[in-house]
Formats: structure tokens, C-alpha cells, sequence
């Protein structure tokens, strides 16, 4: 058991200003939490922390993490793209996501329901890392840009720079994004409220 895990349970990542008050999302989700760590610590994974959050490793290498929402926490398995998953239990963390996998909780009764198939993606996660498979990285696509955010740019000055200044995935979640709406209207709608999060720099997850 690493001490700095007990302190991520009193206090949470300390990322935020709630961090270390009673506002702190981790509270939240203790009891999940501990479930889930007492069943990893019974693996050969060796608790850090990393980013704040409890990071399981092996031989350095990152392989479950565990993570919380507001509306939830979970566990996420960083080649979980490479598992199989023969409960249909794994989920993408987001639309864009290509390696992860994560297993989202709500109630500490879903979890304890789900313990035997847990301890076996456990062991898949590790078999993983000990067979050094590499994750495949996807093939970069041409993005098209929408008619109306290039009007934005000619509206907002910078605003060009600063979505270009965007990591090429936060610039494809942003285009998946507006690209998705049928109409023009919704989406000039869209780019308009995400606006402010380009300027300063964020994703559309961020």
C-alpha cells in the first residue's frame, strides 16, 4: 500500500481548489474506490501515484489507473484496446479515444457484483504488458473544416491561431463535433459556446 494513495482518499488529486474540503468529487466515491484498490493490491501491480490518481504499474510501466467524475469513477486500463472483453463491460472514455478502455461505477454494489470479472481483466491487463504489445496508432485523417468555423475565424481574431495551436487530437474532437450537426445554424451554434475553451487552449473532454 503506498502512503500517498491514503492521502489521495483524504484529500483527492489536489488538482483543484476542492481539493482537501468536503466539496472534493473523491468523497464521493470512496468506498468504490477502496473496493477497487484492496482488489488491485491483490494483484502483482505496484501502487504509485501518478497525475494525482492512483497509477498501478508494472516494472514502471502504467497499466490501471483509477479515476473520478462527478458523476462517477472508474477504472481505466491504458491498452485496454488490446483486451478482449467478453462481458461487454469496457467503455471508450470518450468519442475520440483509441487505446483506453474504462469500467465506470456508480454504486459500490455494481462493483462488488462485478468482482470475479474484474480480478480476470486484471490479469489480461497484465498479461498484456508482460507480452510487450504495442498499441497501434491510428492513421492520421484529413479533417474537413466546416464553412462556418472558418467564418469564425474571419470574426475572431486569433481564434485561427489558437485551434491550430490545438494538439491534433483536440482539434479532431472539436471537428467531429461541429462536423456532426446537419444544419448550419446548430452548427455556428456549437463552435460559438466553444469558443472560449479554444482560446484558452482546452479539448472538448478538458
Amino acid at each position: 500500500m503506498n502512503p500517498q494513495v491514503d492521502q489521495f482518499l483524504l484529500e483527492g488529486c489536489m488538482r483543484c481548489p476542492k481539493g482537501a474540503t468536503p466539496a472534493c468529487k473523491v468523497h464521493r466515491w470512496t468506498d468504490i474506490l477502496e473496493f477497487l484498490r484492496q482488489l488491485l493490491l491483490e494483484t502483482e501491480l505496484t501502487e504509485e501515484r501518478k497525475w494525482g490518481v492512483p497509477t498501478y504499474t508494472l516494472q514502471r510501466k502504467n497499466v490501471i489507473m483509477l479515476g473520478v467524475f462527478n458523476d462517477s469513477c472508474v477504472l481505466s486500463f491504458l491498452k485496454g484496446s488490446l483486451m478482449q472483453d467478453p462481458k461487454g463491460i469496457l467503455d471508450l472514455p470518450g468519442p475520440n479515444s483509441h487505446e483506453g478502455r474504462i469500467i465506470r461505477f456508480t454504486e459500490l454494489d455494481q462493483a462488488e457484483k462485478l468482482e470475479k470479472e474484474l480480478k480476470a481483466y486484471f490479469s489480461q491487463a497484465i498479461e498484456i504488458e508482460k507480452s510487450g504489445k504495442k498499441l497501434e496508432k491510428p492513421e492520421p485523417s484529413a479533417q474537413e473544416i466546416p464553412e462556418e468555423l472558418i467564418q469564425k475565424f474571419e470574426e475572431h481574431e486569433g481564434l485561427e491561431k489558437a485551434f491550430f495551436a490545438l494538439t491534433p487530437g483536440r482539434q479532431r474532437g472539436y471537428l467531429i463535433h461541429f462536423t456532426g450537426a446537419k444544419q448550419s445554424a446548430t452548427r455556428l451554434s456549437r463552435i460559438e459556446k466553444c469558443i472560449p475553451k479554444i482560446f484558452e487552449g482546452r479539448g472538448m473532454m478538458d
